[in-house]
């Protein structure tokens, strides 16, 4: 064989490593999109008892031809901190934002600023929820605090001087939101990556649906958790009073329980007139909240597909990453609670699902045990940075390409600050390992009586000032995953639970989450830490 044809064809076989290379040199674009309050039993790829119906066929899809993550976590459950800690890399102590009355310092929107060194372009649409100007995105169009189902104004970027940059949109906010991020995508420059942030405001209560689905599950029985009617070992004194005399008082309800907030009264009587019988009032208004909320859930999954099959069109599908998450988890009737706030799994847990087809393979799932401080350090390393130093969360890169993370927690740590506010959940902290949970409820504001006074929820909730009972509960979770029986008395588990308090104080040490600057806090702490 002649040279000439023998170096040709040495030249040919090189030719798909060479362009393989390259197509993994390319940085990609990331879009990350988050709903408000979507909890992962809620999208079918998760398979938990609403998967039949259906809810989530865009996400579902998504989830099948990328990595799925089965114990994704807040370490807040409540949408200003949980942001906060995204879009930082920070928990909750060291990035300043407490609960809803905090707003996250310009300096510490590190996402945007890091994703810029990198040269991304930057952008977020949608909800931002964290009170300062978003000034470190290249663009924003955001809503003003929770925004409008319907007809939303937004504040945009170049249209005024925050926060009276207003502008006026029609429709409903799923859509919108949609239409604002496409149109977006249609007019930008992408001879650079970009980084956009794509947040919807649904489902968030009040879960006011695009008219189009006012039938959508309109003839289908809603499957209910056995805990809505009956739970009779779970919780503690703490979040049922001695006893239960707390009962009333603590959680809205679906049920009539809560005598003061619950869904009974107003679904019931406004929907369906006065019912008398408990149960089925009980029933009627957990058809109610749960539809409701999937057909907020549907609006968010259609609008999905309609950005994806705009990024397939516009040929951005293969080297986009796409993330998809909600800023918590939400109760949907567990344990006869609505809202979030809660450390128990369905308010703590977070859906997240990456698809990147350069990078990930098709039906992957994965147990690793992340948190959403990892989040913008993840992110950051796709993007081609390094995870700065100053951000508390860890890549979890590694996992996302198919290997084995290195020295990896074992356990993650949740806080609740606000105490009884809005929907009476006492304050709380606690850490999850993969089998385990523990949490100790102190039941005590952060603030002295005297501050707490002057906020705008002071007047509007009765008993934010008075402490609640401070109590300890286990959950053993390989045997009991809906938290049905609080095992912290179970003297089969005190050798266990004296192991996890050691981890939880080696945490809340670690990750500037102790109680220093909170002695009254620390009193209780101390007072009941060997109970």
């Amino acid at each position: 064989m002649k040279l000439q044809t023998i170096l040709l064809l040495a030249l040919v076989a090189t030719l798909p490593l060479v362009k393989s290379d390259a197509k993994k040199s390319k940085r990609p674009n990331i879009i990350f999109i988050m709903a408000d309050d979507h909890t992962s039993q809620s999208i079918g790829a998760y398979g938990g008892r609403l998967a039949r119906l259906n809810p989530t066929p865009n996400l579902d899809k998504l989830a099948s031809e990328g990595m799925l993550f089965e114990n994704a976590f807040c370490n807040n459950s409540i949408c200003s901190p949980s942001r906060a800690s995204i879009i930082s890399g920070q928990y909750s102590q060291t990035n300043g934002v407490l609960d809803l009355d905090h707003h996250l310092d310009v300096d510490k929107q590190y996402l945007p600023i890091e994703m810029k060194k990198l040269g991304y372009s930057t952008a977020i649409i949608g909800k931002w929820h964290l009170g300062n100007e978003p000034v470190n995105f290249d663009y924003y169009k955001v809503l003003p605090v929770q925004g409008k189902y319907f007809n939303p104004v937004f504040r945009e970027k170049g249209k005024g001087t925050w926060p009276n940059n207003l502008v006026k949109t029609e429709g409903h906010s799923s859509d919108v939101i949609t239409d604002l991020s496409i149109d977006y995508l249609e007019k930008l420059d992408k001879s650079k990556p970009f980084f956009l942030m794509h947040h919807y405001k649904a489902p968030h209560d009040m879960f006011e649906y695009a008219p189009r689905y006012k039938d959508y599950l309109a003839d289908v029985e809603i499957p209910e958790p056995a805990s809505l009617y009956n739970q009779p070992f779970f919780g503690s004194e703490a979040t049922r009073g001695r006893n239960d005399s707390l009962r009333h008082v603590i959680g809205t309800s679906i049920s009539p329980r809560n005598t003061q907030h619950n869904r009974h009264s107003s679904y019931t009587k406004l929907f369906y007139g006065t019912v008398q019988d408990k149960q089925m009032g009980t029933h009627l208004a957990y058809q109610k909240y749960l539809k409701d909320y999937l057909r907020c859930v549907k609006g968010v999954d259609d609008n999905l597909g309609r950005l994806f099959a705009y990024l397939k069109k516009e040929g951005l599908w293969e080297n986009t990453v796409i993330i998809y998450t909600g800023d918590q988890g939400m109760m949907l009737g567990e344990h006869d609670f609505a809202d979030k706030r809660w450390m128990y799994e369905e308010t703590m847990r977070m859906p997240f699902i990456v698809h990147y087809p350069a990078q990930i393979k098709k039906e992957q799932k994965t147990a690793l045990l992340i948190n959403n401080t990892d989040y913008a350090p993840t992110m950051i390393e796709l993007a081609g940075g390094k995870a700065p130093e100053y951000m508390q969360g860890k890549s979890f890169i590694s996992t996302l390409m198919g290997k084995e993370e290195t020295e990896w927690r074992e356990a993650t740590y949740y806080r609740y600050w606000m105490h009884i506010i809005h929907h009476f959940v006492p304050a709380h902290f606690g850490i999850r390992t993969k089998d385990y949970k523990l949490i100790f409820y102190y039941g005590k504001h952060y603030l002295p009586k005297e501050e707490f006074e002057s906020h705008y929820w002071a007047d509007r909730y009765n008993g934010v000032g008075r402490t609640t009972p401070a109590a300890w509960e286990f959950y053993d979770l390989k045997n009991d995953p809906q938290e049905l029986h609080n095992r912290y008395n179970d003297p089969k588990y005190k050798e266990l639970i004296a192991k996890l308090k050691v981890e939880l104080k080696r945490q809340r040490e670690e990750l500037n989450e102790t109680d220093e600057k909170y002695p009254e806090i620390q009193k209780i702490i101390d007072k009941h830490w060997n109970d």
